[in-house]
């Protein structure tokens, strides 16, 4: 039987370690049986920057794109191949503008989430565009600062309304320190949002139809901030937060994608939710990162042998109808966006995918991770990431977790 031949495409910017990890291990997994017995297998590929025509039939049927977020030139492309080849992306590149924080802050206050209180500020420094100083003059409303800020009421955040890796944020303690972050704010955009007084800051990676929830240190060093440890949180706030980070996903169509909860009380308050780049570095998830590239060679390899088509529109109201139901509790409402993103991520048609699967991707990612491959892998990574003088050091932390990680995948495996 002649086999149907798969490209996966990468857009990447600086990375290198999980690049190599999936083409790894998508090259270990080798051929997949689909329906009917029919053969695929699977080529990955790094995609370059060129002129194209907007006529031009991509090579790729699905695409990883890590780069477009900032870079227009591919993010143009990846809008052209969605549209016009039906080219499989990860993510939409159509609400990159909701991955701006902004947007996704609003839809998910929209379906009556715990979002804490948040207010848009306008620019502290004049925007470099030769209109501004007009249309400043004539329409910029003044406004209080400090009257905001108390309204809101201390602590709180000031942070940029398109973040990323804790670029200008700022935890905010009184008057003084708000006047000095805002200053130095210069022309970014910024949010302020009431600071929540945690007891658990849960941080989940979502790809697919998978997630893994992970508790997460902001004040630690990148290397420490995900702490291994697997009882953090009670079954319910578990299954909240969960089902927070899928519905944030079915809702603007992302696949790959992170989202950070608090949990106070029982009670979960989403806070960061829209990552165009969510992290996947060896060097700050090392436990995890095992999981991470398995999960995303599962989707990829699922969405291609199914022949998953991606939606580009949002259908909306589907999820406002549940969000305007009268009488319905936060936890009925929970359920029914639920059951509309395990809709989406065909989330039973995938588990029976790899039901007969799952074993020997299991034993090919471990074998590697286990193996010399791996260790010359983290290797590498440390010498890009740190200075020579810290390099020992940090081989040793992440030698110290993979290690705790292939000693209890063993022990789960034994056991499956």
């Amino acid at each position: 039987m002649t086999a149907t031949r798969h490209i996966i495409g990468l857009l990447l910017g600086t990375e290198e370690d999980w690049p190599v990890a999936f083409e790894e291990i998508l090259l270990r997994l080798g051929p997949v049986e689909g329906v009917g017995g029919a053969r695929h297998t699977f080529d990955c590929e790094r995609i370059t920057i060129e002129p194209f025509s907007l006529r031009d039939h991509p090579r790729y049927d699905l695409v990883i794109d890590r780069l477009a977020y900032w870079y227009y030139h591919p993010r143009e492309w990846l809008k052209k191949v969605a549209m016009m080849d039906g080219v499989y992306l990860l993510n939409s590149p159509f609400t990159f503008q909701s991955m701006e924080k902004h947007a996704a802050y609003c839809a998910m206050m929209r379906l009556g989430l715990k979002v804490p209180e948040t207010v848009l500020v306008p620019y502290k420094n004049p925007l470099d565009n030769n209109r501004y100083a007009y249309t400043s003059a004539r329409y910029n409303q003044a406004f209080d600062l400090d009257a905001i800020a108390e309204q809101i009421g201390y602590p709180l955040f000031m942070k940029p309304y398109d973040g990323g890796a804790w670029r200008g944020v700022s935890r905010i303690g009184n008057a003084e320190e708000l006047h000095a972050a805002y200053d130095a704010s210069g022309e970014m955009l910024m949010h302020l949002q009431k600071a929540v007084d945690y007891d658990v800051f849960a941080r989940s990676l979502s790809i697919g139809a998978e997630t893994m929830v992970m508790r997460f240190q902001p004040d630690q060093p990148m290397h420490l901030r995900y702490a291994v440890d697997h009882n953090f949180l009670s079954a319910a706030d578990g299954a909240e937060v969960v089902t927070i980070g899928r519905l944030v996903n079915a809702f603007f169509k992302w696949e790959f994608n992170s989202c950070e909860t608090l949990v106070k009380d029982g009670e979960v308050y989403p806070i960061d939710y829209a990552n165009a780049c969510p992290d996947v570095a060896l060097t700050s998830l090392h436990y995890y990162f095992p999981w991470a590239i398995k999960t995303l060679v599962k989707w990829c390899v699922f969405a291609l042998v199914t022949g998953r088509r991606a939606k580009l529109d949002l259908e909306t109201d589907r999820y406002f109808a549940i969000a305007d139901e009268p009488g319905m509790s936060y936890q009925e409402k929970l359920t029914g966006y639920r059951e509309l993103a395990d809709a989406y991520f065909d989330s039973q048609r995938y588990q029976e995918f790899w039901a007969d699967r799952q074993a020997r991707l299991d034993e090919i990612v471990l074998d590697w991770v286990a193996g010399p491959d791996f260790d010359q892998l983290l290797i590498r990574t440390v010498q890009l990431v740190y200075p020579a003088d810290e390099q020992d050091k940090f081989i040793a932390h992440l030698r110290g977790l993979l290690s705790l990680w292939v000693r209890d995948e063993t022990a789960r495996l034994a056991v499956a």
